[in-house]
């Protein structure tokens, strides 16, 4: 069920592509029994509502009046299995696809009256007006050019699968792998809790976090749960982890919070470990909060920490502690300013902190004294970079640039070069194009002829929605035949892609896998058509790729 609010993106599309029946036969047959209605909202409430409302589109459709434009059995069984239904060519289902893309997660062990409770809620509400489109023409295709073959095809080899952690897909919700260097040890998370070291070719579970805190929660998915890991660069001497993860809205005060007008559904937390013996199998340690977050919906939270790894002792980077935030789905939600800020909100950063320090507000880490906002009054002093809706990878190159994907909404994926104090526009900027947070954001324009007002730090690269949907963040690698080359693809599609990004205007191009001298797919190596593609870097350069739908991992070949 975690994932239904992604297929409810869907529903509406078809609107525009088939005749609806007249309204009065729609929905009269959807209770409106009080009980479900109440169930149904939680369940909304739980599930769908990062995504979606009933004023206007966000990540999905505005969803008022939907129920009185398609049948009830309808959306039910599209729910169930959408796969079937595009490949049948359903008309709707087909009009849904050629809109976004992309393959749904279908739900067939969803409970019948779970969808009955959640159709009753959304009946509740009918159609509402959108809010008004603006008067510049939109771009319906922001960037025309087709991304072309690079002619390369990369050899895969099987390492591992990771335990499913539930009966449906997606099988295991792995999103990290990387190496604790001081021991040459590998790890690997999956999202629901639990944390692997891969060994011999088999993963060991290391830790679940579940078992030291009461009040984790995975749900309802899009990124929530235990969201990323990083060791200390001295952990065999100190034995500190960092990882992040989720609980409900108000289990603690939160460090960062927002006005109570505006809701919280969860909580991002901070968590430093200090393990007993660095170099055990089992996990035994001490933590402390460093920090908590609230955040409006469930996604877009801090799915990646990491540390330098070409700092050394001595210099001023060796230790910081990088943070991806997200904007919490603020901008769709009607809160702008948590995201729309000029460095004076927590959310839509990158943060670099130093977490053996203590002259943050809670005293629990420390700000490094080069961080561009440090000595300001006004400004968040933990920022080093902002303007981001979901900062999702964060790496460094072989020239000690320091990289990060962020995610776009329905048009923009993109792969920036981080600057301290630099803004790199969200929300009013998705990639290199005009976007208006307070109108239809769902599309975007023309850069303004006054854009050097804005001082928005604009992508190496990007792609559109023709090509994928959301960015999976990669590596530089020295694989033969990629040297020196940036290899990253796309999370539902499983479209894998290759930049120099040691050029001027570098160019993405696409990668062609093999698996036993068989050139295939991800969708075929998945069993998936959503593969949720993933990529992680080994102790000795290579790169791992791996999906959460099977929860198979594969690394680069040696040539």
């Amino acid at each position: 069920m975690k994932n239904l609010t992604i297929l409810l993106t869907i529903l509406v599309a078809f609107i525009f592509a088939c005749e609806p029946k007249k309204n009065n036969e729609l929905g009269s047959d959807i209770s409106t029994n009080p009980g479900q209605i109440k169930q149904g909202k939680e369940l909304f409430n739980t599930l769908c509502s990062s995504c979606h409302d009933f004023k206007q589109k966000g990540i999905g459709p505005n969803l008022s009046g939907v129920t009185r434009e398609i049948e009830a059995e309808w959306i039910k069984e599209f729910i169930k299995n959408p796969a079937k239904k595009i490949d049948e060519k359903d008309p709707r289902a087909k009009a849904l696809f050629e809109q976004f893309r992309v393959y749904m997660q279908g739900f067939p062990n969803l409970k019948e009256e779970e969808l009955n409770d959640l159709l009753s809620y959304i009946h509740t509400f009918e159609k509402s007006q959108e809010v008004a489109v603006d008067s510049i023409p939109f771009l319906e295709n922001p960037i025309p050019d087709t991304i072309q073959s690079s002619g390369i095809v990369i050899e895969l080899e099987f390492v591992t699968q990771i335990p499913a952690s539930q009966n449906e897909p997606p099988a295991a919700r792995i999103n990290k792998i990387d190496c604790e260097k001081g021991s040459g040890r590998l790890f690997v998370h999956d999202l629901r809790g639990f944390l692997y070291e891969l060994k011999d070719g088999k993963p060991n579970l290391f830790m679940s976090i579940k078992d030291f805190k009461k009040d984790f929660i995975h749900k309802p998915g899009l990124g929530t749960g235990l969201g990323s890991f990083a060791f200390h660069p001295e952990f065999m001497s100190n034995g500190l982890l960092y990882i992040t993860h989720t609980e409900p809205a108000g289990t603690q005060p939160a460090d960062f919070n927002y006005a109570d007008s505006i809701p919280v559904t969860l909580q991002w937390v901070v968590t430093e470990w200090k393990l007993k013996q660095p170099t055990s199998e089992t996990f035994e340690a001490t933590n402390r909060e460093l920090m908590r977050i609230d955040f409006v919906t469930g996604i877009h939270g801090m799915q990646e920490i990491t540390f330098n790894p070409h700092s050394s002792k001595g210099n001023p980077d060796y230790g910081m502690l990088y943070l991806g935030v997200g904007d919490g789905g603020s901008a769709e939600k009607g809160f702008q300013h948590l995201s729309y800020h000029s460095g004076t909100q927590i959310w839509s950063n990158i943060l670099r902190i130093d977490p053996g320090g203590s002259n943050s507000d809670n005293g629990n880490y420390g700000i490094p004294e080069d961080n561009p906002f440090a000595s300001s009054s006004d400004k968040v002093k933990e920022i080093w970079a902002y303007g981001f809706r979901n900062p999702n990878r964060i790496t460094w190159d072989a020239s000690g640039r320091l990289l990060a994907t962020d995610i776009g909404m329905h048009n923009i994926e993109e792969l920036n070069v981080i600057e301290p104090g630099k803004f790199y526009g969200w929300p009013v900027r998705e990639g290199t194009f005009l976007l208006n947070p307070y109108g239809d954001i769902n599309k975007v324009y023309p850069l303004p002829d006054d854009d050097a007002d804005y001082s928005v730090t604009y992508p190496l690269i990007q792609y559109d929605h023709d090509e994928g949907a959301a960015i999976s963040g990669g590596f530089t690698t020295n694989e033969s035949p990629l040297n020196g080359k940036y290899i990253f693809g796309d999370i539902p599609t499983g479209k894998f892609f290759v930049s120099d990004l040691s050029v001027t205007n570098p160019e993405i191009q696409k990668l062609d896998v093999s698996f036993k001298n068989q050139v295939t797919d991800w969708h075929t190596l998945s069993g998936s058509r959503r593969v949720d593609l993933r990529f992680g870097k080994g102790c000795n350069g290579e790169v791992y790729i791996y999906t959460k739908a099977d929860g198979k991992i594969y690394k680069i070949k040696k040539m």
